[in-house]
């Protein structure tokens, strides 16, 4: 389901939001998923939703391809039980995250293994963290899994917005190292996940604890002033 941040954290956070910039991205290719060219497969008897991923998707690979076969993902339509991998754009009664173009992953209700996308690159030298845009349907707290070299990278809200949520965690052991970067949607009902503008930060991601006490500390100190001001 989709995280929620308390709103004194979105305001106390918007300084180290806005200090994050994305460095140098190296080999990794399209992490804001913008670089699709839309053309469908008619041979497919999902024509046209079913359309090439290479075009789709450049520079990623994705999992199950049992659906739709090896060549193809979906566009602007969603699997309702298997799982699947589909790009959405605007229109067709679905609106990307930012810019004209995210990828959805649905974990699907039939048992594993769920479904991902992956792809490998050189992580930035001076990565400390990555960030991410997305928003999911859960059904009993569906799960979303980043891993990079296959270990699995423990993520937190940093702030809520009206269509998305930004995510982050930290990778400060991966800097300048070729690793495969994977999203994966768990096997769920209504396991949905919207994904868009991947970027490797140089700032570290305040840990969820350390977030509490900061917004702990906000509501203090505003209590603090109030109370002298009366």
């Amino acid at each position: 389901m989709r995280a929620q941040t308390p709103a004194l954290l979105v305001g106390g956070l918007a300084l180290l939001v806005s200090a994050f910039g994305a460095v140098g991205q190296g080999s990794f290719q399209n992490l804001n998923f913008e670089q699709a060219t839309i053309v469908s497969d008619p041979s497919s008897p999902y024509y046209p939703s079913a359309v090439y991923a290479s075009d789709a998707i450049p520079g990623w690979t994705w999992t199950p391809t049992d659906i739709l076969g090896t060549n193809d993902i979906l566009y602007n339509d969603v699997s309702l039980g298997a799982a699947s991998v589909s790009l959405l754009g605007n229109g067709g009664g679905f609106t990307a995250i930012d810019g004209a173009f995210s990828i959805s992953i649905y974990g699907g209700a039939n048992g594993p293994p769920g479904a991902s996308i992956s792809q490998t690159g050189i992580v930035p030298v001076s990565a400390d963290s990555i960030l991410f845009e997305a928003q999911g349907v859960g059904s009993l707290g569906g799960v979303l899994l980043v891993s990079l070299g296959g270990q699995n990278i423990l993520f937190s809200a940093i702030s809520t917005e009206p269509n998305y949520t930004l995510y982050g965690g930290n990778i400060p052991a991966f800097g300048g190292q070729s690793e495969q970067l994977t999203f994966s949607a768990l096997p769920g009902v209504n396991n949905y996940w919207e994904i868009d503008d991947i970027q490797f930060s140089n700032s570290y991601v305040p840990e969820p604890s350390t977030l509490a006490l900061s917004s702990l500390g906000a509501l203090l100190l505003g209590w603090r002033v109030l109370r002298r001001r009366r």
